[in-house]
Formats: structure tokens, C-alpha cells, sequence
């Protein structure tokens, strides 16, 4: 008997579950950064429903703690984000059949979790029925704990003592996202550039120091990748 559309999505989210233990202090982490970096509880709390991207939405807090340009906030955003891009290619051809509109739907709950989760399982199982439905079921779980773990930190982080001092816990967040990434000399060429030239870069003006840093990281990891081929 083929899964009915109910079936996956309770899937997507069962499968999902083990991972939401690492999101929870990561959304945590966010609230208490953005709240001490001065923006609005009610702003960086929409912040997650509207960006819906951790390491970008942590990114931007640092640069508007450190009183960044707007322009430049976003554009580190972008940058931040452009890995989604790769993600969007290499998921699309499980949802050819979908409409537009439930295809824009998906894309705004695409995240580093529910795509490896989701891409695995849709490669071992090419055939699966209601592909959709599952991989929703997986974004919406991802969803629905980072807004309510975001919200905690954000409006419930006054509480905790300033003594505590969690600033540290998002480099080592950071690092935790980054390190598992290095699989090749390409992108442990990205790493090192990129982390070098952020220690080099970080006096220069409108915080641009982060975002040049990328760049070069960026660079650098393609220019061994050509090499290497």
C-alpha cells in the first residue's frame, strides 16, 4: 500500500528529530546574541521567520553589534547564503512534478538539516511517493523549533546572568557547522584562507572585514578545485 501524503510528512518530521537536539541551544544562542547586540525583541524575533537561516541570522547580529552598514549586513547575508543555491540544484529534480507555488513554498524551508536529511533518503529511495510532503514534514519540524528556541533566547534571555557569558558558544557554533564541511583540499583551502584573512581583515571600516574574507576564502577553494581538474 502506497504512504499516503500524512504518512510522509509525520516521516520527514520522525526523521528529523534526532537532529532538532543541536538546533535547540543554536536558536538559544541567536535570541541572547541579538537581544545584547540591540535590536528589538519583536525584530529579532521576526528575524527567524522571515530569514529563516541561523548562521546568516547570527552573522548579521555580529555586524549590527559592531554598527555595520545596512547594505552590508545584507550583502553578508547573501553571501552567507549562497550555499542554498547548490542545495536548490541538487534537490529540484525530486520536484519536477510539483507546482510553482508549492515548489516557493519548499524553497523558503530549505536548510543545511532538512536538505542533507531529506537528499539522502530521496536518493536511496528514488521512487518515493509524495516527496513533498515528506521533505515539509521535515522543514516544518526544523521550522517550528527554531522559531520556538529563537523566541526563548530572545524574550527569556534577560534572565540569565550576564556572568554566564555565551558570547564564545557562537564561534564554537560556528566552527561546529564549518568543520564537518572540510572534506577535500578545496574547501579546507576556503577554510584556512577565508579564516586567516578574517583574523588579518578585521580593522577594516563598515565591518567589511568578515565579508572580504569570505570572498577570498570563496576564491581560493574554487581556484584549487580548477587546479586539482
Amino acid at each position: 500500500m502506497e504512504p499516503s501524503p500524512r504518512t510522509q510528512f509525520l516521516a520527514g518530521v520522525r526523521d528529523l528529530l534526532p537532529i532538532l537536539l543541536g538546533v535547540l541551544p543554536f536558536g538559544l544562542i541567536y535570541g541572547l546574541a541579538a537581544v545584547t547586540a540591540g535590536i528589538p525583541p519583536l525584530q529579532a524575533f521576526l528575524m527567524s521567520s522571515v530569514v529563516f537561516s541561523g548562521s546568516a541570522q547570527i552573522a548579521a547580529t555580529q555586524l549590527i553589534a559592531n554598527g555595520a552598514l545596512t547594505s552590508v549586513v545584507i550583502f553578508s547575508i547573501v553571501v552567507v547564503n549562497l550555499r542554498h543555491v547548490m542545495y536548490s540544484a541538487a534537490i529540484a529534480p525530486h520536484f519536477k512534478n510539483l507546482s510553482t507555488r508549492w515548489k516557493t513554498f519548499l524553497a523558503y524551508l530549505l536548510t543545511d538539516e532538512a536538505f542533507a536529511m531529506t537528499v539522502t533518503r530521496f536518493n536511496q529511495n528514488p521512487d518515493m511517493p509524495h516527496k513533498g510532503w515528506y521533505f515539509f514534514g521535515a522543514g516544518m519540524a526544523l521550522w517550528v523549533t527554531w522559531q520556538a528556541s529563537t523566541a526563548v533566547g530572545v524574550f527569556a534571555g534577560g534572565q540569565i546572568p550576564a556572568s554566564w557569558s555565551l558570547d564564545f558558544t557562537i564561534a564554537l557554533t560556528f566552527l561546529a557547522l564549518s568543520v564537518p564541511s572540510i572534506r577535500d583540499k578545496s574547501t579546507a583551502t576556503a577554510a584556512v584562507v577565508g579564516g586567516v584573512a578574517a583574523i588579518l581583515l578585521r580593522g577594516m571600516p563598515f565591518q567589511l572585514g568578515l565579508v572580504t574574507a569570505a570572498l577570498l576564502g570563496i576564491a581560493a577553494g574554487v581556484g584549487v578545485d580548477r587546479w586539482a581538474h
